[in-house]
This record gives C-alpha cells, sequence and structure tokens, in this order.
C-alpha cells in the first residue's frame, strides 16, 4: 500500500524566502501511527532552514513529531491532528516572517 497526498501548499514571499508544506496519508506503522508523514519547511533564499516541523523517525533523541529551527531540534511539538499542526505550522512562521 502506497501513500496519497492529502496535504500541499507551497508559496515564495517577496524577500525571497519560501516555504514547502506536504503531507501524506501512509499505511499506519511504528514510525507513523497515525498514518500521517509530513514535513512542513520555511526556508531562507539561500535554502537554509528557518522552520521545519516534520515527524520522520530520524532523530533518536526528540520526539516523533519534532521541529528544527537555525538553532536545531527540538522535540516540545504537540501533534493534535493535521488541520491544527498546519494551522499552528503558519502561526509560527509567520511569527518569524515579521522579524
Amino acid at each position: 500500500m502506497g501513500s496519497t497526498v492529502i496535504y500541499k501548499d507551497e508559496d515564495t514571499f517577496d524577500d525571497g524566502s519560501r516555504y514547502e508544506m506536504i503531507a501524506t496519508g501512509v499505511p499506519q506503522s511504528d514510525d507513523y501511527p497515525e498514518g500521517v508523514k509530513y514535513r512542513f519547511q520555511y526556508m531562507a533564499e539561500d535554502g537554509r532552514t528557518l522552520l521545519r516541523f516534520d515527524n520522520f523517525p530520524d532523530h533518536p533523541k526528540v520526539d516523533r513529531h519534532h521541529y528544527h529551527t537555525t538553532d536545531g531540534v527540538f522535540d516540545d511539538i504537540e501533534y493534535t491532528g493535521l488541520k491544527a499542526h498546519v494551522q499552528k505550522f503558519y502561526t509560527e512562521m509567520d511569527d518569524r516572517c515579521e522579524r
């Protein structure tokens, strides 16, 4: 069984920074118990990560749902569902755009 795109959005801002968001429905597993795999990334014009939310299980010392900033990887992000997570990312990204 494959994956199906269930959410996708991307855009570029006037300053050249951009965001790419994708969530796919995947079979439930130990790695993806909610049946959702996602990566939401906000990048500077040169491609540096400014903010990323993802649930890829590649960081053994942080929670499944974690985020990245220019300062590192952090695990204090709560996942209560895809719709709420998308909104949280937009809010966090907007806060960073205003700086």
